[in-house]
Order: C-alpha cells, then sequence, then structure tokens
C-alpha cells in the first residue's frame, strides 16, 4: 500500500512536544527497541510502519499482535523518519500513564533531573538509571521532553522499562519530608569519603548551570566529586557525573 499524506504528516508531526502532547503518541524508531515494545504490556504500540523484509521476518512476534500496521518502502519511511539512516521499522506508541507514587521515600534511590536540556544527555541518565535499578526518574519542568525522538533513539530502549514522570522537586519533598536529597556541588563533602545515605533523591543538574539555587537550598547531602590535584578538566559531563555519585550510593547503601 502507498503512505497517504495524512499519515505521513501525522507521524512527522510527533517530532514536535506540541503534536505528542495533543496525540498522547510518541515514535519509536529501529528493530531492537519496535521488538520490544512489542513485547511488553505496559506501552500500547498504536500502529506500526515496516519493510516488507521486517514484518516477514518478524511474522511470529506480530501474529498476536492487534496494531494497524503499514508495510512501506524505503522511500516512504525515509520520509516518515525522524533518523538521516532509518532502520527498518517505526512504531506510533500511546504515552503511558504516570505511575503513582507510594514507596519512594522506604525504598531505593531515584534521580531528579534539573533543567537537563540535552536529549542525548537524558536518553544516557534514562540507561545509566535502568542499569542501576533505579525506582523512578523524575524531570523537573524545563527539562527537554522525555519523549523527544532524540531522547527515546539515546535511551537504547530505558525510556520502556524505567518510570518517567515531570515534578517539581519541592512537590517531592512536601510529600516525603524526611527523604535525603543528594547533589553534587563546588562546596560539598567528599562523596568517597562521607556518610551516605541509604535511599533516597539524586539530583543531577543543568549541564552548563548545574543545580539551580533554589534546588541546591533542598540538599541534604552536598557532595563533591573530587578532582586529583593536577585534572585538566573544568568539569564533568551530568550523565558521567550521574553514574559516579549512582555507583557509589548504591555500593555504599
Amino acid at each position: 500500500m502507498t503512505l497517504s499524506k495524512q499519515h505521513i504528516q501525522f507521524v512527522r508531526s510527533l517530532q514536535l512536544k506540541k503534536f505528542r502532547q495533543k496525540y498522547n503518541n510518541f515514535v519509536v524508531e529501529g528493530d531492537k527497541m519496535v521488538r520490544e515494545i512489542l513485547q511488553q504490556q505496559h506501552i500500547r504500540m498504536a500502529s506500526l510502519y515496516a519493510l516488507p523484509e521486517w514484518l516477514d521476518a518478524n511474522a511470529l512476534l506480530l501474529t498476536y499482535c492487534n496494531v494497524p500496521m503499514h508495510p512501506i518502502s524505503p522511500a516512504e519511511l525515509h520520509k516518515i523518519s525522524g533518523l538521516s539512516t532509518p532502520n527498518q521499522v517505526l512504531a506510533v506508541a500511546d504515552i503511558p500513564e504516570p505511575p503513582t507514587i507510594t514507596s519512594l521515600a522506604l525504598e531505593g534511590f531515584s534521580l531528579y533531573l534539573d533543567q537537563i536540556q540535552d536529549p542525548g544527555n537524558l536518553g544516557t541518565l534514562l540507561r545509566i538509571a535502568d542499569w542501576f535499578g533505579l525506582r523512578y526518574v523524575f524531570c523537573s519542568p524545563g527539562c527537554v521532553d522525555v519523549y523527544n525522538p532524540k531522547v527515546v533513539q539515546a535511551s537504547m530502549g530505558a525510556i520502556l522499562r524505567v518510570p518517567c514522570l515531570e515534578r517539581n522537586l519541592p512537590e517531592l519533598t512536601a510529600a516525603f519530608p524526611t527523604l535525603p536529597i543528594c547533589g553534587a556541588v563546588l562546596d560539598g563533602d567528599n562523596l568517597f569519603r562521607t556518610t551516605l545515605p541509604q535511599h533516597g533523591l539524586i539530583v543531577i543538574g543543568n549541564e552548563s548551570r548545574g543545580i539551580a539555587e533554589d534546588t541546591a537550598a533542598l540538599l541534604t547531602n552536598r557532595l563533591t566529586i573530587p578532582a586529583p590535584q593536577h585534572a585538566g578538566a573544568e568539569s564533568l559531563n551530568a550523565a558521567v557525573a550521574a553514574g559516579i555519585i549512582i555507583a557509589v550510593l548504591i555500593d555504599r547503601a
């Protein structure tokens, strides 16, 4: 079948946040991620656009899949894809309902992202949260949209597994007043030597400005990742810093 202009316009519109919010849909691209979304339950796939050879190769997986499927040509896939080199298949999925926060204060660690702007960084942070089994990833208002196609691609499937919610930090501290709030600041305690909490929120700040002042004021554990005396770098990438902090906190918990 030939893909209609309406289908092309709809899928391409989902590259923009206002249309993702309007239709409550986002785009998932590539063989690995689309197969993964087909095999889980909590995110519903709304439609599937794929090359005929991909549909044939995955016929068994698609047997019980009640999703509208559109066999398309490579040229048509290129028209709807956000990638410079499209990868066989594209799916439109429903944005899931945010989970209810019930035991955040009682077990494990969660990530709070303060004004993260780069889609690649956010996707990598989701992968880190997925790797370490963090309970939630909270994004402050002003973060790049978690369903931005570049975030989805950079997450390498983590977005399908890690619960992500937009929240203000004061809202979380009001709901969980005893919750430890950890964040990296220049004048903090040495991460590797100080006493650390057994659970809590880990705050990661904006790529260029770090943790905002009003957010930093809510930190209960101000931490510093010490650099060797002759280190040349002025700072660490947000995702790199997050990986170090999370690894130490979980190891010491």
